[in-house]
């Protein structure tokens, strides 16, 4: 997603490559509705209105919405966050080589074209009214809260089979239902009794009463897929297999720390929640020499391309207590900045943006970081590399390896690849081979080029890979990136232009994610509003230096923002659970 300092050329590049608009701070001229044509005269004029409050069958969120219509008439465009659609109400998407979201609920099919998604403050929109409609959904606006509506399905029948590592429980509806992942529990809006229960829990999933339906949970988490068919209604969750019930946690009571944690707190690690400046403040602490807990980025499992709920990023990487972590693109769902875990560069710093870096147990410096590396020929000749495992497209030549995952996929129209093995330069690849995907073997480099970059190397010709960071932190052997930089030896340093962010992101009030340093122990916070949208970049780190600290950096926020204590999700940015690609936590020795 371009930001608004981005040159035209990065612009044209990047529009197949939508990134959060937390990352990237669109200005509101980028994010102007799409405006339809009014052939009669006399016709009323569509109109704007936009508000931060959804309540979706009666449970109320903040979420951020645009309504385009005549006043007193239905809605003609109707935008939402994609956030709200894949964790609020179930439905699937998945991106095409191009950057179009592929939408599915129920059976019913919306593409979604790169330049048909918009921005809503923070986070990536679309005009969700063709599938809302298709399925019967109600909508109402009235001031700033927007009402969705939707009658509960009747359950039908429950089957199940065993799908290798994991086992598919289908649920036959009568109709389509409403489907929010909350924690980990899926809540239907279903009706159903006690003998689908009861087979349900024989499956291995609890249910008990939520609002209009039901709350279901696997004894392993999160189920590791949902998605819904049409012709007829089916609801498809796949469990890890050997999935065993448990007894399910109320919804008024969270859920218990692990004893792990528990023993610890107040015995080297601190956990505050204060209020301050009307603002709700969690700060986890720990010294990381001499402590309990180490600090450790936290990497998604399998590569680069993914995002799981905060809980399970946790739960993967054995994480006691975790916040979320950098930037992402949420239509790709890559990653987009730095991200270096045990010397080794998962994801690549981009736009000289703020990070942490620590090696070993030493308390994480901070400060901007940018990484030059380039390709040498037999002949001498170097070519520079843009960005190493990364979402972020720029024109040029970009490095990929299996830190990226098992196989590369295009990620822009029109590209061309080189695969060196162990060095040297054994295959080329043209766009059609790499839409379809170029698997990657340990020990194997990607050179993809972009933006008519050539790649001017021949077939056996050894080329060699070379790396300088712009400054010692990416030398060490653990980095996160977010940005930007609040504050650096107690003196706020917040300058949005020398990270490349837009002036609407760095004036927006939203929840924030900080990782942060008093110059002896490590502190991990999240920062909500109490009556408002959340704090302003320059508040949060004015909140954080009157706190103590010296050291600072915002990693991603709004709907992203969440900590983890134990096993237990405490804070959930907007209200709502969502997704993330990378985070960071603290961990046993």
């Amino acid at each position: 997603m371009p930001h608004a300092n981005a040159t035209a050329a990065l612009v044209t590049l990047m529009v197949s490559s939508l990134a959060s608009p937390m990352a990237w701070g669109w200005q509101t001229a980028d994010a102007a509705p799409r405006q339809p044509l009014f052939a009669s005269r006399g016709t009323p004029a569509p109109r704007s209105q936009e508000g931060s409050s959804l309540l979706i069958n009666g449970r109320s969120q903040q979420a951020l919405w645009r309504w385009i219509g005549a006043s007193g008439q239905p809605p003609q465009q109707l935008w939402l966050p994609l956030e709200v659609l894949q964790n609020q109400l179930g439905v699937s998407s998945r991106s095409l080589p191009d950057g179009t979201l592929d939408l599915e609920w129920f059976g019913q099919g919306l593409k979604v074209a790169p330049a048909e998604q918009q921005a809503l403050a923070d986070e990536v929109a679309l005009d969700a009214l063709p599938l809302l409609r298709a399925l019967g959904v109600g909508v109402e606006a009235e001031g700033s809260q927007l009402r969705l509506s939707l009658a509960p399905a009747q359950l039908l029948q429950v089957r199940s089979s065993n799908q290798g590592a994991s086992r598919r429980v289908v649920l036959d509806l009568d109709a389509a239902a409403l489907v929010r992942q909350e924690g980990n529990e899926l809540v239907l809006d279903l009706r159903s009794g006690p003998e689908l229960q009861t087979q349900l829990r024989q499956l291995g999933l609890v249910a008990r009463p939520a609002g209009q339906g039901l709350a279901l949970r696997s004894s392993l988490g999160t189920p590791q897929r949902v998605f819904s068919l049409g012709e007829p209604n089916r609801l498809v969750i796949d469990l890890p297999a050997g999935s065993t019930a448990t007894a399910p946690t109320s919804p008024t009571v969270p859920a218990p720390i692990d004893p792990r944690l528990q023993a610890l707190l107040g015995r080297g690690v601190r956990w505050e929640q204060i209020s301050r400046s009307g603002m709700r403040i969690n700060a986890v602490r720990v010294e990381p020499l001499n402590g309990p807990l180490r600090l450790a980025p936290l990497a998604p499992a399998g590569g680069m391309e993914g995002l799981v709920t905060l809980s399970q990023l946790a739960q993967q990487r054995q994480a006691l207590v975790a916040v979320n972590g950098g930037y992402f693109n949420r239509v790709r769902r890559l990653p987009l900045g730095a991200l270096k875990k045990d010397g080794r560069w998962l994801s690549g710093p981009i736009l000289n943006r703020g990070v942490a870096a620590w090696s070993g147990r030493e308390l994480p410096r901070f400060g901007r970081l940018s990484l030059q590396e380039w390709v040498s020929g037999a002949d001498g000749q170097r070519q520079p590399l843009v960005v190493v495992n990364s979402g972020f497209v720029q024109r040029g030549i970009s490095r990929y390896d299996d830190a990226w995952g098992p196989a590369y996929r295009a990620l822009s129209g029109s590209e061309s690849a080189l695969l060196l093995r162990q060095g040297v330069v054994s295959q080329r690849f043209e766009s059609v081979q790499l839409e379809q995907g170029v698997p990657l073997r340990p020990g194997d480099t990607l050179l993809v080029a972009r933006g008519g970059a050539v790649l001017p190397w021949s077939q056996d010709e050894r080329l060699t890979v070379n790396s300088q960071p712009s400054s010692p932190l990416g030398n060490a052997d653990q980095v996160i990136g977010g940005g930007p930089l609040l504050l650096l030896n107690g003196q706020l340093v917040l300058n949005g232009a020398a990270e490349n962010f837009g002036a609407a992101f760095m004036g927006q009030g939203a929840p924030r994610t900080v990782l942060a340093s008093d110059g002896l122990e490590v502190w991990l916070i999240t920062v909500e509003g109490e009556n408002s949208p959340g704090p302003t970049l320059q508040q949060t780190a004015q909140i954080l230096r009157q706190m103590g600290v010296r050291d600072a950096l915002n990693l991603d926020g709004g709907s992203s923002t969440g900590l983890v204590m134990g096993g237990s999700l405490r804070v959930m940015g907007r209200g709502v659970a969502g997704r993330v690609h990378n985070g960071v936590g603290l961990v046993a020795p």
